[in-house]
């Protein structure tokens, strides 16, 4: 069945869209100096709040922006502990620098005997010439990420890195140092002392490589205004205490 309304048909299907609406078929006519659109013109907003329009195709963007819930604290949250729960998959020890010298095939690159507490030092090589003066890294205390697969720098097999902070024009570098008393091969963590107990074993080198888990965690590493190494609001720690740089304030690490 259906009723003629000033050229609108409309079937027994629309019936229950305007009873929905609250809106009473007409039984009657009416003058023809009446409009009758805005009572039941079917792309009328007001009508047909709560129901599709029929009219006119939805807009796919406006449609999907409304439907995006906000992110929220508990996302934000969320994202913070996957990074810290990333960063815990890295092997970052205290090492000590047994000899350094430069190495002969590349003018940027020093090289490293390294004590990370394993039977043998460790070579790295890193680019720091530019930076560090040679004499000063002799017998120093250091960070080093140690579970990186190991690259080959101008015939120089390097295993591991050697973390530093840096300015945002890196034009000032200078490594991360333990406090006294750290101990080669201590591995590091991000957090509170009991922290330090709840440590995962660390990642292999390939699976580092694989999940790119050091790409995800090193742009939240960072110094603070008193140059203490932290991942987001978590220090970064040994058993003798936080992890510095000399004087690079609010400096990226990497």
């Amino acid at each position: 069945m259906t009723i003629g309304l000033r050229g609108l048909s409309l079937s027994t299907l629309s019936l229950p869209l305007l009873r929905n609406c609250k809106i009473k078929p007409p039984i009657h006519s009416y003058p023809a100096s009446r409009s009758l659109k805005p009572l039941i013109s079917l792309c009328n907003p007001t009508v047909l709040r709560g129901f599709p329009t029929f009219c006119a195709s939805p807009d796919v963007n406006v449609e999907a922006t409304a439907t995006v819930p906000p992110a929220t604290e508990a996302d934000n949250v969320q994202s913070t502990d996957d990074i810290r729960n990333a960063a815990n998959l890295l092997d970052i020890r205290v090492g000590r620098i047994i000899k350094a010298w430069r190495h002969e095939e590349a003018d940027s690159l020093y090289v490293e005997e390294v004590d990370v507490g394993e039977p043998e030092p460790r070579i790295i090589c890193s680019g720091l010439v530019k930076y560090i003066p040679l004499d000063l890294l002799q017998d120093a205390k250091v960070v080093v990420l140690a579970n990186l697969k190991p690259r080959n720098m101008r015939g120089v097999k390097s295993n591991g890195m050697l973390m530093a902070a840096s300015d945002a024009a890196h034009e000032n570098v200078e490594l991360l140092m333990p406090p006294d008393g750290a101990v080669p091969g201590e591995r590091i963590w991000f957090g509170t002392v009991d922290d330090k107990y709840g440590q995962p074993e660390p990642a292999t080198p390939n699976q580092v490589q694989k999940k790119k888990i050091w790409e995800s965690v090193q742009p939240q590493l960072k110094t603070d205004a008193s140059c203490t190494a932290m991942l987001g609001e978590h220090l970064m720690q040994t058993s003798a205490g936080a992890v510095v740089c000399k004087s690079l304030k609010n400096a990226n690490i990497s």
